[in-house]
């Protein structure tokens, strides 16, 4: 049954999203029959291309996407180019798994809420530094050319491409490469640039790419952080596709292709820079020179990525702040009172939303932990090497959402299956899937396999030594790759919204719609919910362990 796992794992992540792009597809050149579309047609393009502002909408989606991941790539390459095994290395590294946690929206909230013209930024600085008794006519938050929602896209990717750097770079053997490089007189920085991260750079450009197809299709960060008039091409994509005129679906759909036209654009653009990056920097690789630069790149990167962290921790504090704040003029520091009005006029209206959070999100993360446990023994068993189709599970992360989730609701709704909670458990697997193996591979790859000899040799069977041995060894790993999975569900906006109808209401998608009310209290609640369930979850992931092992002192698992 193992050996069928990596083939079950693929086809549950691979089978939906060519659905979802072919029946996606079909509507966008006029074919649904279910609402009178018989013969293929370029109406629905001719509709998409009149749209005012969409050539706006099309160049902002496509910019946030790169520049916000080369910003993002920049900050951790200088940082751990930097800060190799200093006592900031060290910090954020424990810091890096609960920043990935906190969900997007949340991130989006606490920055708005930081950085706009009423914000605890210009409160803190006021009126002493700026002279504002009044906050100023700016448009920060929602400017029109995206800077704010790209400032919010690398504050989420920054965590994500470091822990894919932390968990590449153990088969590098970093440490003796820069110590190889340091003989030569090459100065610290400049010997991890020279002689690890080319050969790093390889093994984190699915995930890159995974990014950058996310920074250019979001729905939730750009709803709340993004333009609006007009908005970001997905956001118009999901109006379009909510319009009560039915036959806007056909538009909504050739908007769906476009977008994936434009991440594979940005996509292109990306690796044509890569090939223009690979020959300039051939001759600075081996010119020689052993310390020009050094100095600027030890503390861009210590500062670049502690300013982020700052950042993405200022903005959950403001979320605190704003959640409990009474009557609060401009331009004083704090609230004039505190109270916890907010928290009681909202919680008896979400208990709902929270049940389905948390059951959708467990659902998914315990499917998704059995099947990639399973992938992963059989891996270790057959001794076989990481499978080449390995790049397919990051299809799902790659594709942008809204190419192929309208094609999933147009498939489920051809077969007459209505939306429902069943459905929003299996959108979230697709994504919580690759984010479990992500996190867990590494760990479980590098668990000492003399512990299963041991137990082979005292007569275990092959599932009794994988019971009683290797999963209380991995025992932390796994929970913790579990609260990386569950906090990525709890923060999944549009398979949500579109799987469900509207009828699996959660924390995420209440937060979002509140956006639009402008009531900043309660939005701040909701945000917090939402950034409050992953940290239980990873508290439980650290706690559960300790107990498990607190009469074992001398058990060590895998870290």
């Amino acid at each position: 049954m193992l050996r069928l796992a990596p083939t079950l794992l693929i086809a549950l992540l691979v089978l939906p999203v060519g659905a979802g792009l072919l029946m996606v597809l079909l509507p966008a050149f006029g074919y649904l029959p279910a609402l009178g579309g018989n013969t293929v047609s370029m109406a629905p393009w001719q509709s998409l291309f009149a749209q005012p502002g969409l050539g706006r909408s099309i160049a902002v989606s496509f910019a946030s996407g790169l520049l916000s991941t080369l910003m993002a790539l920049v900050v951790v390459v200088l940082f751990l180019a930097a800060s190799r095994g200093t006592w900031l290395d060290r910090g954020i590294r424990r810091l890096v798994s609960p920043l990935l946690a906190i969900p997007h929206a949340a991130v989006a909230f606490g920055l708005a809420f930081l950085i706009a013209p009423s914000g605890l930024l210009a409160r803190f600085l006021s009126p002493g530094l700026t002279g504002w008794e009044r906050p100023p006519d700016w448009l920060i938050v929602n400017d029109a050319i995206g800077l704010t929602l790209m400032a919010g896209l690398v504050l989420k990717e920054v965590p994500f491409l470091l822990l894919m750097c932390l968990a590449a770079l153990p088969q590098l053997q970093p440490d003796q490469r820069v110590m190889l490089s340091r003989s030569l007189g090459y100065a610290p920085s400049i010997a991890w640039l020279k002689s690890v991260f080319p050969a790093l750079y390889p093994l984190i450009r699915l995930p890159v790419y995974a990014v950058i197809a996310y920074a250019t299709s979001v729905v939730d960060m750009a709803m709340i952080l993004g333009p609006t008039l007009p908005p970001t091409l997905s956001v118009s994509i999901l109006s379009w596709f909510n319009d009560p005129d039915l036959n806007r679906r056909f538009m909504a759909s050739a908007g769906a292709v476009l977008q994936l036209g434009v991440t594979l654009a940005a996509l292109l653009t990306w690796w044509l820079g890569e090939q223009c990056v690979k020959r300039v920097s051939q001759g600075w690789l081996v010119n020689g020179a052993r310390s020009t630069g050094s100095v600027a790149i030890a503390m861009g990167g210590r500062l670049l990525l502690a300013t982020t962290t700052l950042l993405a921790i200022s903005a959950i504090g403001g979320l605190v702040i704003f959640s409990v704040a009474g009557f609060w003029r401009f331009p004083d520091a704090l609230p004039g009172t505190f109270t916890l009005d907010h928290w009681q006029r909202l919680l008896p209206s979400l208990a709902t939303p929270l049940l389905n959070t948390l059951s959708v999100g467990l659902a998914a993360t315990l499917i998704a932990a059995a099947l990639v446990v399973a992938v992963l023994e059989n891996e270790v068993r057959q001794r076989l090497p990481a499978s080449r189709s390995q790049w397919l599970l990051y299809l799902p992360l790659i594709i942008p959402q809204a190419a192929f989730l309208f094609g999933l609701v147009v498939a489920a709704e051809s077969i007459n299956v209505r939306p429902q909670r069943t459905l929003v458990v299996a959108a979230h697997l697709l994504f919580v899937a690759p984010y479990l193996y992500l996190s867990l591979s590494e760990a479980y790859r590098r668990l000492d396999p003399r512990w299963l000899q041991v137990a082979h040799s005292l007569g275990a069977s092959p599932w009794r030594a994988f019971w009683q041995v290797r999963l209380p060894l991995l025992l932390a790993p796994l929970l913790t790759a579990c609260a990386v999975s569950l906090a990525v569900s709890i923060g999944q906006y549009l398979p949500t919204l579109l799987l469900g109808g509207g009828r699996v209401p959660t924390i995420t998608t209440e937060a979002v719609a509140m956006a639009s009310g402008g009531n900043r209290r309660l939005i701040a609640v909701l945000a917090l919910l939402q950034a409050l369930l992953p940290f239980i979850g990873f508290s439980l992931a650290l706690l559960i362990p300790r107990l498990a092992w607190a009469k074992r002192r001398q058990m060590r698992g895998v870290a």
